[in-house]
């Protein structure tokens, strides 16, 4: 397999170029092991809480803010927060105490529109084990978090797990991986310390947030500190972690942030934030900065070497799937190899890509990148489309 290199010639660029699109294609039949192959290139833990759920103000107002301030592209309707205000079931009965993993774990299984009554105050909810969706329980999932609560996986545990393909959690159709539900939204919640290291199943990744089949989008949530396996060719998603979507339909990632501050980011093999094989994202009015891609050797991996180190921020693997990025901030992340800020590699050169009034800054590619766009390594279609954006090193 011929192996690429592109090292950037340029220093600063800020490009307006022609824009691209796309058509999603749907998933063939079957249930496919997940996985990414092609010519691609070469080229902390945290302290255990002493009790269940804390009340810590001081320790919340020092996150990172959610999202980017400075963002305006439009949000369209199917991505903007779900209405909590008649929720299905309550996480707390209104005291820090009775917000617990337990019953969060609870909730989530019995699915539904969830919310939290954890008191005034912002309180971070030690996950003692990993909260699953139960695919039998409804189409649609909401967790609102109210902009006060963290899950915490203690930097031991992932956080949250959806697996339409997943016999255990419940097999709906005959095409799992091709299904409408569930649909899972996660919106004003911060998901801290997930780790996913040593699962591989799925091929592994997602430290705080995992999900193959159904729908998912994110609303003004934070992801700090999230990890998963440091070694592989194609694990990734130190933060979130996808597989497969309804008719290749994206996931929205809408006025969120991932890392936001030195020692905040995310740590993975691969995709320091975000990372999928063969899925559509639009990521939008957010902020992504100081994730890492630690593994080394790429994809497939060097001789010698357990590979990875591609995607600093986003690592994006498959046949045809879109990113769009608009009104979005990318910087301070880096990859040991490929793509400091975007890795993107759509093995049969269907895939696109689009920046729009977005800022990618300071992403250091170690090993390799596509010249003339600073942080970033792309294989698809024809180059990416940028408009009102700055692409610096």
């Amino acid at each position: 397999m011929r192996r690429r290199t592109a090292a950037a010639a340029l220093t600063t660029v800020v490009l307006a170029l022609a824009g691209c699109g796309g058509s999603p294609a749907k998933p063939a039949g079957g249930v496919p092991a997940a996985s990414g192959t092609g010519p691609e290139a070469s080229a902390a833990p945290s302290v255990p809480a002493t009790q269940n759920a804390t009340a810590s103000a001081s320790a919340a107002t020092a996150m990172p803010a959610q999202g980017n301030p400075n963002g305006r592209a439009t949000v369209p309707a199917e991505a903007r927060a779900v209405d909590t205000s008649k929720p299905t079931r309550v996480v707390g009965n209104g005291s820090p105490g009775s917000c617990t993993s337990e019953a969060v774990v609870s909730a989530v299984g019995a699915g539904g529109i969830i919310t939290f009554n954890c008191g005034p105050a912002p309180v971070t909810i030690t996950m003692k084990a990993t909260a699953k969706i139960k695919n039998t329980q409804g189409a649609k999932i909401v967790l609102d978090g109210g902009g006060k609560v963290t899950l915490s996986g203690e930097g031991r545990r992932r956080i949250l797990y959806m697996n339409t393909c997943d016999k255990n959690q419940g097999w709906t159709t005959s095409h799992c991986q091709d299904q409408d539900h569930p649909s899972l939204t996660v919106q004003n919640l911060t998901f801290a310390d997930g780790n996913s290291t040593g699962d591989t199943a799925e091929g592994g990744g997602g430290g705080a947030i995992f999900v193959r089949g159904g729908r998912f989008k994110v609303v003004n949530s934070r992801f700090v500190r999230n990890r998963c396996d440091q070694s592989g060719p194609d694990l990734g998603g130190a933060a979130i972690r996808v597989l497969s979507q309804f008719h290749n339909q994206p996931v929205y990632v809408v006025g969120s942030t991932f890392g936001g501050a030195s020692g905040q980011g995310g740590v993975c093999a691969n995709g320091g934030a975000l990372s999928s094989i063969g899925v559509s994202w639009v990521v939008l009015n957010s902020v992504l900065s100081y994730n890492s891609a630690v593994g080394k050797g790429a994809n497939p991996a060097r001789a010698g070497t357990p590979g990875g180190g591609s995607g600093g921020a986003i690592y994006c693997d498959g046949n045809q799937f879109t990113v769009r990025l608009a009104g979005t901030l990318v910087e301070q992340n880096k990859a040991n190899e490929g793509g400091g800020a975007v890795f993107f590699v759509s093995n049969d050169r269907t895939g696109t890509m689009s920046i729009e009034s977005s800022t990618l800054r300071k992403n250091p590619s170690a090993g390799f990148e596509t010249q003339g766009f600073p942080g970033i390594f792309f294989l698809g279609a024809r180059p990416p489309s940028v408009s009102s954006s700055t692409l610096t090193r």
